[in-house]
């Protein structure tokens, strides 16, 4: 594919490095001489110094013959001018990133598809969502959903005396009815492993299983973790992602939401009524203990700044709170996660670029997803008519070594994979993979 990314901050970045490996023809432009330099010191991408909105510089990128432009610049005006544009001078579908929730709502009036913008990505939207997600899995690190949880991928941290440990992978699947989930992937040492049979769970692994809603019951006792609901939740930062989040949770638990800004503060008691507003620094430990942090669930830092949300949530688990959630805006923050002591970290920009990771891969892709911190992906496919993966059972196929099948989802059904398993065309069917086996993995879902 032709794909022109306008902007070349982290998510720009993010897709054009991604990209680059998979044979794209990858055009880059931006304002900023910096960035292309070092975008092209590490991928061999097209750069072209510029803005998107001129129209001599999209026709430069050659836009009449681009299959994809994703306009992710920090300018949501430049974005969907750049999408209008390249829409008008021949560019066969366009992304736009935006920052304002109204121009999703189907009720505005406004078709922006007509308007030249086939799609926009609102990433406060996505990781508002998030967030509430792994509010709602209490245990997990990490949770993606395909087709409104018929599977689902959980990251779960393995604690010392999780009944697992030391125990071989062949030996937990015949202990725990593995029908209903399957370990996909183990993260030790800031490594990713796809396990065979004959590898073991060790203390501090943070084990990624894919799981039918019947399965979850076990894979928390696999990870010995309790199955408890949240009930209190306090939450640092009123900014766009914090009112979503506090907006969703506050009609099921209690809330309690952190604003330093005064103005803010009134705005959020306005639009937030069943959310008590406190006006202060989440850094001040005291107003933490008045406010009663010892007796909260989870707490969740949203503010702007990553140091605060950092600190916040890890004075937040010293103070013994079941769990904490980081808004972070570095990618290289991430690894972080497990070695510091913290749950869970949100980056909006990564979940961004992986949204629009699916316009980019070949039309049996219908999602895809990086798990933060770890290198690999979740894929869900369409197995065509006539395709390798539809003509031998898994255990016959020779998938990659670096790949496995997850689970299937077959008109309303979904099951777990198994090596008996024959998969049907149209079946959709969830892989995790490492990046070096995209293209092999790619081949056997298409005639």
């Amino acid at each position: 594919m032709r794909i022109i990314i306008a902007g070349m901050g982290d998510v720009g970045q993010h897709l054009a490095k991604q990209l680059s490996t998979e044979s794209h023809d990858i055009i880059a432009i931006d304002t900023d001489s910096q960035r292309l330099n070092y975008i092209g010191s590490v991928t061999d991408i097209l750069t072209i110094n510029g803005s998107s909105t001129s129209i001599n510089i999209l026709n430069e990128a050659k836009v009449n013959r681009a299959d994809l432009l994703v306009a992710v610049t920090s300018s949501e005006g430049v974005n969907m001018t750049t999408a209008m544009l390249a829409k008008k001078l021949g560019a066969h579908r366009t992304v736009a990133r935006i920052g304002n929730d109204e121009y999703l709502d189907p009720q505005s009036g406004v078709n922006f598809s007509e308007l030249g913008i086939d799609f926009m990505i609102y990433p406060e939207e996505l990781a508002a969502n998030e967030t509430v997600n792994l509010i709602l899995r209490t245990a997990a690190t990490d949770i993606l959903e395909f087709e409104n949880g018929k599977l689902s991928v959980m990251g779960l941290k393995l604690d010392k005396n999780a009944p697992v440990i030391n125990k071989k992978v062949v030996d937990v699947a015949r202990e725990y009815h593995t029908s209903y989930f399957r370990i996909v992937a183990i993260y030790r040492n800031f490594k990713t492993i796809i396990p065979s049979g004959n590898d073991k769970f060790l203390p501090n692994d943070q084990v990624f299983v894919i799981t039918t809603p019947g399965g979850i019951e076990n894979i928390l006792r696999l990870a010995g973790k309790e199955n408890f609901s949240f009930h209190n939740i306090m939450i640092l930062g009123g900014g766009k992602i914090g009112r979503k989040v506090a907006k969703v949770l506050q009609e099921s638990m209690t809330v309690k939401l952190i604003e330093s800004n005064e103005d803010k503060s009134f705005e959020l008691a306005d639009h937030l009524s069943k959310t008590l507003i406190i006006r202060g620094d989440g850094r001040d430990i005291d107003l933490l203990a008045q406010e009663g942090i010892i007796d909260m669930d989870a707490f969740i830092a949203l503010t702007e700044d990553a140091e605060t949300n950092i600190i916040t949530c890890l004075m937040a688990k010293h103070l013994g709170v079941k769990k904490t959630i980081a808004l972070v805006d570095k990618a290289d923050y991430i690894p972080l996660t497990q070695t510091i002591g913290l749950d869970s970290l949100i980056n909006k920009k990564l979940i961004a670029a992986n949204n629009i990771s699916r316009f980019i891969r070949k039309g049996e892709v219908v999602a895809i997803a990086t798990l933060e911190g770890i290198d690999a992906e979740v894929l869900e496919y369409i197995a065509q008519p006539g395709s390798a993966i539809t003509k031998k059972k898994i255990k016959q196929l020779g998938f990659p070594r670096e790949a496995i099948i997850g689970g299937v989802i077959r008109r309303d059904q979904s099951f777990i994979a198994v090596g008996d398993t024959e998969i049907n065309e149209y079946d959709k069917v969830v892989v995790f993979l490492l990046p070096a086996a995209a293209k092999s993995v790619e081949k056997f879902f298409h005639a």
